[in-house]
């Protein structure tokens, strides 16, 4: 390869459209992970592929400096530079916050006989509430999806007690209710083939 060739290779990656390409492909992949998130998504897309801060922002400074780039007006450079500092100002304490705040996988249980299907509790919080959501991941490797099972918001008083497997295909849930302190029994009927919950216990 030649010093000439070199050069124009690095010149096409830096130009205003190939930033411009790139910045449509993450906004495509993160519309991928936005997808994957949703209820009975493939889990590994979601996790690799659903950080909307970190594609908004890596997309955002793809487009910066296209702009940047292609525009000679100093005065545009310095208030597109100026504008997306701002942004980043603005926006980042409430990424740390949530960062800082987000849930976590509090267990993960296998079905009894099946190692395709596991139980997962995780545990968050909203400000000072407690928040569980319980999953069932049905599938194996990147083919997984999790399905919803549960969610519980603790803020009237509503409390995820116990979450255990009733057999390979029925999940029981032990909650506490807002109106009283009497623990209530759920059953769920998964799908035997999909592992999808015939229905979801919401709670607060």
């Amino acid at each position: 390869m030649t010093e000439e060739t070199a050069v124009r290779g690095r010149k096409s990656w830096s130009s205003p459209r190939a930033m411009v390409l790139a910045a449509g492909c993450l906004v495509l992949a993160a519309s991928a992970g936005w997808w994957a998130d949703r209820d009975g998504g493939l889990l590994w897309v979601a996790r690799l592929l659903h950080h909307p801060y970190a594609f908004g922002v890596s997309a955002g400074a793809l487009l910066t400096a296209a702009l940047i780039v292609a525009v000679r007006n100093l005065v545009v450079r310095i208030l597109a530079g100026v504008a997306f500092g701002l942004v980043l100002v603005v926006t980042f304490p409430l990424f740390l916050l949530l960062f800082l705040d987000r849930p976590r996988e509090a267990s993960d249980t296998a079905a009894p006989g099946r190692d395709d299907r596991s139980l997962v509790i995780v545990e968050g919080s909203a400000m000072i509430d407690p928040l569980w959501w319980v999953y069932v991941d049905a599938g194996e490797g990147p083919m997984t999806r999790r399905w919803q099972v549960s969610h519980i918001n603790g803020d009237a008083e509503s409390a995820l007690i116990d979450a255990t497997w009733e057999g390979p295909d029925r999940v029981r849930l032990v909650t506490s209710g807002p109106e009283d302190a009497t623990e209530q029994v759920h059953l769920i009927d998964l799908d035997p083939e999909t592992g999808r919950p015939s229905r979801t216990v919401t709670s607060g």
